[in-house]
Formats: C-alpha cells, sequence, structure tokens
C-alpha cells in the first residue's frame, strides 16, 4: 500500500522516513529537540527532489512534528495491511447483495413467527417465550450468515476512507510546513499531552483577546490540536467566519448561538458526536461545513437556520436527517450527505427549492423520494454506490429540467423510467455496475444521447400499448378520441427526439403546439 508520491509528495516522504529511537507513532513526548532522530541519509535518494525544494525537510524538529501529525496514516495504513486489498466492485455488489438476502429472509421467518398460531392446549406464556426464542435464533444465525459478507463491504468502506485520509494529511503536512517556513507558528512537538494543551490555550486567549479588542470579523483556528470548543468566542458578536476545522473538539456549547452575525461556521475534521440546538438559532449563518466527525444525527432545529447555502455533512455516521429538514431552507443550493449510512431521505428534501447540487453517493439508500422531480432547479445528482440497496429511480426524475449530471453507477437499477427521455439539459451520465435491462448495454455505451433517445421511444411503445387496451376495452368509443391520444404521444416523442422542452407530464394536460406549427398557421 505504497503512496503515490506525485499525488501526495509530503506524505510519502514521511512516511519514508525510518526512525532511529522510536517508532514513527510517537508514543511519548522528546525530552529534548534532538530527542527524535531519522535517518535522513538513507532516505537522500527517495525525497532527493522534495528536499532540494524543501530545505526545511532536513529539520528534525519539523521532520518530527510532521510525522506525529500522521500517525492516524500510519495505523490506518498498519491496519488495511492486516486485512487485505481492497475489494473489487464485483466482489462488493455481490456482498452486499447477500447481505440485503439475508435481510429479507430474516423478514419472512420473523412474519412466519409472529403469525403462527399456537396448538391447542399449549400454554400461551409458553408458546409466547417459545416464539420469542426462535426470533432470536433467527436474528442471530442471520447475523452470522452476514457476517462475512458485511466484512467485504466495511473493508471496502476502510480503504475508500483511507483515501481520503491520504488527502487530508498531505493538507496537514503541507500547513505544517508552511507555518514552519513562514514563522507564522513554532515548531513544536505533537504527541497529544496536556502539555501542548496549554501552549495551544494560550495561542487562543491570545487570539480572543486581538479578535475582541480589534472587532475581528474572522477567526482561524485550524490544525491547533483543540480539545475543547472556545466559548469566548461566542461573545464576539462581529464575528462573520469562524474556523475550527481539523482539530480535537468534541461538543459545541449552546453559547454559539451568541454569534448573532455568522455567516460561515466550519467545524470539519473534528470529533463531533452531536450538535447543539441551539445552532438554529445562527439566523445568518450561509455556510456550515461539520463534514469528517462522527455525527450520527442532526438537530431539527438546523431547518431553522434559513439563510443556508451550503451545508456539507459529509463522512459523518448519520443514519437518518430530520423529517421537517427540508421546509425552512429556502436558499439551500448544495447539500452533501455523502459517506453517510442514510436508508433514505425525508420527503421534505423536495421541498428545498433552491437546491443544485446533492450528493448521497456511497450511503444505504433503498430510494429516492417520489417527489424528486419536484427539485426544478437541481444540476447536479450523485446517488452511485448505494449498492444493492438502491434498486430503481422515481418516475418524476424526468421533471428535473435543469439536470445536467447525473451519477447512479454501483447500484442494482435494471430499468430506468419511461420519463428518463424528458432530461434535456443531460451532458453526463454515469450508469456503471447496474444489472440494466433497460436501456440494454448497446444503447448506454453510445452516450446520453442515446440513452434518452431509447427512454423516449420506449415511452411512445408504451403510449401505443395503453391504446390499444382502450381500444380494446372501449371498441363503441369516438375514434376521434383514441386518434387524439395517438397524436399526443407521437408529439411528446417529436418534441423529446428534436429536443424541445416540453414535459411528459404534458400527460396530464394539453400539449403546446411546437413552434414551427404555428408560424405556418400564421402564414395562412
Amino acid at each position: 500500500m505504497e503512496v503515490d508520491s506525485k499525488a501526495h509528495p509530503f506524505l510519502s516522504y514521511i512516511l519514508s522516513l525510518r526512525p532511529l529511537r522510536q517508532p514513527l507513532m510517537l508514543a511519548s513526548k522528546p525530552s529534548s529537540s534532538n530527542a527524535v532522530e531519522v535517518d535522513l541519509e538513507a532516505n537522500e535518494q527517495h525525497g532527493e527532489a522534495l528536499v532540494k525544494e524543501m530545505p526545511g525537510l532536513l529539520q528534525p524538529e519539523l521532520v518530527a512534528k510532521m510525522m506525529a501529525a500522521v500517525s492516524d496514516v500510519v495505523q490506518t495504513r498498519s491496519v488495511l495491511q492486516s486485512l487485505g486489498d481492497r475489494p473489487d466492485h464485483e466482489a462488493v455488489d455481490e456482498a452486499s447483495r447477500r447481505v440485503a438476502e439475508i435481510e429479507r429472509n430474516l423478514s419472512r421467518r420473523l412474519e412466519e413467527i409472529v403469525m403462527a398460531e399456537p396448538p391447542e392446549g399449549c400454554d400461551r406464556a409458553e408458546w409466547l417465550s417459545l416464539q420469542a426464542q426462535k426470533e432470536k435464533d433467527a436474528r442471530i444465525a442471520a447475523d452470522k450468515e452476514k457476517l462475512p459478507y458485511k466484512t467485504v463491504v466495511h473493508l471496502y468502506e476502510m480503504h475508500v476512507a483511507y483515501e481520503d485520509l491520504l488527502h487530508e494529511a498531505e493538507e496537514r503536512l503541507t500547513t505544517i510546513y508552511r507555518e514552519a517556513e513562514s514563522g507564522t507558528q513554532p515548531v513544536q512537538s505533537v504527541d497529544g499531552n496536556d502539555d501542548d494543551g496549554d501552549e495551544m490555550n494560550e495561542e487562543v486567549v491570545r487570539i480572543l483577546q486581538e479578535a475582541s479588542e480589534r472587532r475581528l470579523d474572522r477567526v482561524e483556528l485550524t490544525s491547533r490540536n483543540l480539545k475543547h470548543f472556545p466559548e469566548g468566542f461566542c461573545k464576539i458578536t462581529t464575528l462573520v467566519l469562524v474556523n475550527l476545522s481539523r482539530n480535537k473538539i468534541q461538543a459545541v456549547t449552546d453559547s454559539i448561538a451568541g454569534l448573532v452575525n455568522l455567516e460561515t461556521l466550519d467545524l470539519s475534521g473534528n470529533v463531533l458526536v452531536s450538535l447543539p440546538d441551539s445552532i438554529g438559532l445562527l439566523k445568518r449563518l450561509k455556510f456550515l461545513n461539520i463534514s469528517g466527525n462522527k455525527l450520527k444525527s442532526l438537530p431539527d432545529s438546523i431547518s431553522m437556520c434559513s439563510e443556508l447555502i451550503e451545508l456539507d455533512a459529509s463522512y459523518n455516521q448519520l443514519t437518518y436527517l430530520p423529517t421537517n429538514f427540508g421546509y425552512q431552507l429556502a436558499n439551500l443550493q448544495k447539500l452533501l450527505v455523502q459517506l453517510n449510512k442514510l436508508r433514505s431521505l425525508p420527503s421534505s428534501v423536495c421541498e428545498l427549492k433552491s437546491l443544485r447540487y446533492l450528493d448521497v453517493h456511497f450511503n444505504e439508500l433503498r430510494s429516492l423520494p417520489e417527489a424528486l422531480g419536484d427539485l426544478k432547479n437541481l444540476e447536479v445528482l450523485n446517488a452511485s454506490s448505494n449498492f444493492s440497496d438502491l434498486v430503481s429511480l422515481p418516475d418524476s426524475i424526468g421533471e428535473l429540467t435543469n439536470l445536467v449530471e447525473l451519477d447512479v453507477s454501483n447500484n442494482q437499477i435494471k430499468e430506468l423510467p419511461y420519463s428518463f427521455g424528458s432530461l434535456q439539459n443531460l451532458k453526463k451520465l454515469n450508469l456503471d455496475q447496474n444489472p440494466l435491462m433497460t436501456p440494454p448495454n448497446e444503447i448506454v455505451v453510445q452516450g446520453v444521447e442515446a440513452v434518452k433517445e431509447h427512454m423516449a421511444k420506449r415511452w411512445l411503445d408504451y403510449l401505443l400499448e395503453e391504446e390499444q387496451k382502450y381500444m380494446s376495452a372501449n371498441s363503441n368509443t369516438n375514434n376521434q378520441t383514441n386518434n387524439g391520444w395517438v397524436q399526443w404521444g407521437s408529439s411528446v416523442f417529436g418534441g423529446l427526439i428534436s429536443g424541445t422542452k416540453e414535459s411528459i407530464r404534458g400527460y396530464l394536460g394539453a400539449s403546446k403546439k411546437p413552434h414551427m406549427e404555428s408560424y405556418l398557421e400564421q402564414q395562412y
């Protein structure tokens, strides 16, 4: 599992170093600046070009700090090396499918147990106890059967998360080097001990005083090893931006409501397990980044942040979004909730009328909301990698008239809805790793336009089939009515192929005449 030196030059170099007296993860604080010695000469060839460009990498103190800053990468890499290589998509798809199959079988078995009638003369208490034991045994057996398949999926998820960790680590190392080079932050040992915390607290106090005295509008304390949310900043009402990303903050206090003018809040890369309800009092908040934490849910009050434009809650452990999530977020344009454990999206998401970008990939979504088509301004939708859970798309997807990019790869979708041909602005489409039957693969490989045309033809075929059923059931019906049905279907088909904006929803009303037809009528 070598790190690509081109993509991650700092990280590749630091991980190649071989400490003489200590393991790569520093277990104790060095007693002096020379306590951590690195065999730089032995690695001279590996990073010769990088060291020539970045001579600061020859400083043992700086290298020690950088090594400590990537201890999470070392630990994760060690675990993954012991677990094995990253499973391919086929293996993950099959494992996910088997897990879903086992869960369906379990549901049927539990239903049989619940619906079973006790035999005559059987004591009711004994019967209930027996059924409870059967239910328990069924669940245990299912869990045991799912274990090897869930292990495959989990290993894949770990490898994906590791790749993201590499990017974050490279950013950390770049920041550390630049700060040391510019002299904005002294080189210190980073080992997580309380001694460093005291130094960091002094820095926070200094910045707090400066922000208060000068009535600053922004505070950035990224990568400061902070373990506690600095409440003192909540009294500085002039703050418009607060960046506390890449720290170790475990909780945010209710006092955050004091930041009445706050527009941007970045809490990404911490260890938050929850957010306070008071976050809903940040009425001017426009950009909220809480990615890379340990959040299992969002407070209902988050929907009260009515000015919110962008919300990034990716890389957490969310299993659901608040029921009322979309009702008051009329200005939200970008929603990122990828790499969570969402099984469904609340129907209120379809009330996000300003939404342009929606990323829900790598969750456990079983479906997308039926009213998805109400998101008229949506331009990008990524619902990929929900694997065996996502098996279909809602019919209303054809109403996303502004959709430009759609990624539904790595799912179990077998058929696209007829309305797919209405996506006139769709330019990028990814259907890879789906057991698609409609459209067939020979159409898919021809590109997005071929897919749209094929689905439009499918829609016309459906209309003709329905017409035949209608005529068969109503043989005495006026022929003009029947002809009108076919003419309408042909009009829609022609519009779809030629690129007009008419939606298949015209099925519910009269179609508009094409522009050229109206023009010709005017001539007569």
